[in-house]
């Protein structure tokens, strides 16, 4: 029997203060999460408008019980909290549609399913959590199971610092699929619909149900075979047009969208085809299938930079052989993407490669032929609209105040987005980074 994981997230539900030390940028950036009376008055040099893409100067935000109030405002109200920040870029809490927050990859990864415990993932879903809201991502879309469902409600309780979460749960998959643990003797480890292995559209419609029951948000198929598995070949379809319409379908009952992971040209297709709403990673994407995004707005969630950030040497003989097969491609098909027109929406893969360096992503996009305005448009206005999350994603009066704060300006040099330098979350200040020193880190 399972250890519920509401008991044994309990062990990682601490304090910040209580992590371990021995990370440097852990122990750097520990922070409080104190929420400020009355308004707070944010000014900088600039502050971008990703919607209209006009860079305002000597800006002015007020936040006021967690929302933004005022933008700009012609009179600032008195405020005891009244924070210049300077030389900076004010930005949206950017928003990772593709995240694994319960991990990350290690040389024992393949053999944790059955060597570790529920406590192992949450423990890791704190410590990544705050990793990656640090880096100024303070939503993500996260495919963790039980963990990061309640990683996500400890942070909208404000006991913990980390992303807003958008989970997933158990993604859907075939028996013995990308999405199924695999390589294991008979009996150690057998899904069934509670892990989101399911076969036929029947035990699907059920796996969707039962997801759902227990927290999900989003709903993650496993459309082809993929590269992390010991399973292939990589990209060949697994679930069929009728169990994923199916999937679709009784989600969007629920008023719940469905993310397709999907590499080779079949699955995909038959996932754009069955109504998904976003199609990950797309390694081999034709003009057909393109075409047919466009028409449908369905998003590609490209998680390219991975590509760059992958130990290949933690990887087994036959997962390394896929990934140097498949990573190239995706770049190229990105490359069509953007140049087709195709909705795009931020997404990583973090877990992958090392959490907190969520942002590297966005020099892919530009060195692929996106602007500037386009890639950070990526990881707000349309992120948001993926996830369905439209209280963010733009600084607007009555919007979420999830603000961060950047050196220079973006517009003129995308790699800036790696040096946050403020993080705000909800109107509570996670990240202010004054003179080289974090002034919301420990003994502040």
């Amino acid at each position: 029997m399972r250890t519920p994981t509401t008991v044994t997230l309990a062990v990682a539900l601490v304090a910040p203060a209580a992590l371990p030390t021995t990370d440097p940028i852990a122990a750097q950036e520990m922070m409080h999460t104190g929420m400020y009376d009355g308004p707070t008055v944010l000014r900088a040099a600039r502050m971008l408008d990703v919607e209209t893409g006009e860079m305002h100067t000597d800006a002015v935000l007020v936040v006021e019980d967690g929302m933004i109030t005022a933008v700009n405002p012609e009179t600032v109200p008195h405020s005891m909290h009244d924070m210049d920040l300077g030389d900076v870029t004010l930005l949206p809490g950017f928003i990772d549609a593709h995240t694994h927050l319960a991990g990350q990859i290690s040389a024992t990864s393949f053999t944790d399913a059955v060597t570790r415990t529920e406590a192992y993932g949450a423990y890791n879903a704190v410590l990544y959590g705050g990793r990656t809201v640090r880096a100024g991502f303070t939503t993500v879309r996260d495919y963790g199971g039980d963990v990061t469902v309640e990683l996500g409600h400890a942070v909208e309780r404000g006991d913990i610092v980390g992303p807003r979460v958008v989970p997933s749960r158990n993604a859907l998959g075939i028996t013995g699929g990308h999405c199924d643990v695999t390589g294991f003797a008979p009996g150690v480890r057998e899904g069934g619909i509670e892990e989101g292995v399911a076969d036929g559209p029947w035990e699907v419609v059920e796996a969707v149900r039962y997801q759902i029951k227990h927290g999900a948000k989003v709903i993650k198929t496993c459309a082809t075979a993929g590269v992390l598995s010991m399973e292939g070949p990589v990209g060949a379809q697994q679930y069929t047009l009728e169990e994923m319409t199916a999937m679709v379908e009784e989600a969007a009952r629920h008023g719940i969208k469905v993310a397709a992971h999907a590499h080779g040209p079949e699955g995909i297709m038959a996932a754009v085809q069955a109504g998904v709403a976003s199609i990950e990673h797309g390694s081999v994407l034709t003009d057909e299938i393109m075409d047919l995004m466009i028409e449908k707005g369905t998003y590609l969630v490209p998680t390219t930079f991975l590509a760059d950030r992958i130990d290949f040497d933690a990887l087994p003989p036959l997962v390394r052989g896929k990934a140097e097969q498949i990573l190239p491609v995706m770049r190229v098909s990105l490359q069509r993407a953007i140049e087709r027109g195709v909705p795009i929406a931020f997404g990583t893969d973090a877990g992958v490669y090392p959490h907190g360096e969520n942002a590297g992503e966005f020099g892919i996009y530009v060195q692929l032929g996106m602007s500037e305005l386009d890639a950070l448009r990526t990881a707000t206005i349309h992120a948001a609209d993926l996830l369905a999350t439209p209280d963010r994603g733009r600084l607007a009066e009555g919007l979420l105040a999830d603000i961060i704060a950047v050196p220079g300006n973006p517009l003129d040099d995308i790699e800036v987005t790696k040096d946050v330098r403020f993080v705000m979350q909800g109107g509570r200040v996670i990240k202010h980074v004054m003179g080289g020193r974090d002034m919301h880190s420990m003994g502040h």
